[in-house]
């Protein structure tokens, strides 16, 4: 049995697959304690592998955004498994902080020991995309070591307009200056859905 927060349909709003369906299977818990999370991830119900692909079956996406709190503390090969049997795409945002089943999709790096301290240093060595929370006070080359294919810097929202408005200037600079990076907004939020 898992613990899952919620299963729902919406669009992708950040990285690579921002503005595709999205089926999003949201596991309790985390390993972290982040200042600006604003998930709610504690609360859930025990679901079996089973349950959950049958709850992401009732929605057309062939994309499933497996997130948490922190998934790689639930997510097994099986449940991937089981959702590649229904014909469906895995991607996992993860902290990076504990290992993966092997046969995901996708994998969002979004490391947050920069935040949190470095007990907090991720452990994977690779992923399809790194996707870092940005204030203009960490510097993103701390992660060259990482093997991806798309590297995202995302202005974090500070809850303070004019705070906000300096972030994503200081996103926007750091991308033309460093070119291997692209930008991400958190469109889910602008277009105010899930």
């Amino acid at each position: 049995m898992m613990k899952v927060n919620e299963i729902f349909y919406s669009l992708q709003g950040e990285g690579y697959h921002s503005g595709t369906p999205a089926v999003f299977v949201r596991f309790s818990g985390c390993n972290l304690r982040c200042p600006f999370c604003d998930t709610q991830h504690e609360e859930g119900i025990e679901m079996s592998e089973a349950e959950i692909v049958e709850a992401v079956k009732t929605y057309p996406a062939s994309l499933v955004v497996v997130t948490g709190g922190e998934p790689a503390m639930q997510l097994t090969e099986g449940l991937v498994d089981a959702l590649h049997a229904a014909g469906k795409y895995v991607s996992v945002e993860t902290n990076g902080t504990l290992p993966l089943p092997k046969n995901v999709d996708w994998i969002t790096l979004s490391p947050k020991d920069s935040w949190v301290g470095s007990q907090a240093a991720p452990v994977l060595s690779h992923a399809d995309e790194l996707k870092l929370l940005f204030d203009g006070t960490h510097e993103p080359s701390q992660y060259s070591h990482i093997a991806v294919a798309h590297r995202f810097l995302q202005p974090c929202d500070m809850g303070n307009n004019a705070r906000n408005a300096e972030i994503m200037q200081a996103a926007v600079d750091y991308i033309k200056k460093n070119p291997a990076w692209r930008l991400s907004l958190q469109i889910h939020k602008i277009l105010k859905i899930r």
